[in-house]
């Protein structure tokens, strides 16, 4: 759970950063949420979940 929650604000500062240097548009940040959204209600959530544990569990090993 911690991950997730991490991971969301990292996302949510950068997309934050993007919008404020008008490198992406409030139309293009709402359809990436939405897309974001979408995914994680279908089967490729799960995979994409371990996929994301694995890499934050690796990190200390480097």
């Amino acid at each position: 759970m911690a991950i997730t929650v991490s991971l969301v604000a990292l996302f949510g500062l950068v997309l934050y950063f993007l919008l404020r240097s008008h490198s992406l548009s409030a139309g293009g940040a709402f359809v990436a949420a939405g897309f974001g959204f979408f995914l994680a209600s279908t089967g490729a959530a799960g995979p994409i979940n371990e996929m994301a544990n694995a890499i934050v569990a690796a990190i200390p090993n480097l």
